[in-house]
């Protein structure tokens, strides 16, 4: 399990001390999971798999796939639950409280323009 826990850190391209955090866990704690000198708890599986979308089954056993694959609705609803977990004054907090003002009107300027946006990066392919 060790060498799949430094899998998950290597693939999600964070450090130690980031995946330390995320989980409340200390990272010389971290470095020994991965070493392999202590196992995780089942409570610390459990986090790791909730905090990076983990599957258990690939965690524990190495079958099937690392990450368990979110619909667009549950990808939003993760980020959206992990904007109002963090700061008051991010940018993203900021930038989705402006959006939940807009209006019908509004909208639709938007994607008139995403859909230019859109246009023109096809243009430079």
């Amino acid at each position: 399990m060790n060498e799949r826990i430094a899998a998950i850190i290597k693939e999600t391209g964070i450090k130690r001390i980031d995946f330390a955090k995320r989980l409340n866990l200390s990272p010389p704690y971290i470095s020994e999971l991965c070493s392999g000198k202590t196992k995780p708890s089942d409570r610390t599986i459990s986090d790791i798999c909730r905090e990076f979308n983990v599957s258990e089954n690939w965690l524990r056993t190495g079958s099937g796939e690392m990450f368990i694959q979110l619909s667009r609705s549950q990808e939003v609803a993760e980020f959206t639950s992990k904007i109002l977990k963090g700061d008051n004054d991010n940018f993203k907090r900021r930038f989705i409280a402006v959006l939940a003002q807009l209006e019908e009107p509004e909208w639709e300027l938007i994607e008139k323009m995403a859909k230019k946006l859109s246009a023109v990066d096809m243009k430079k392919d």
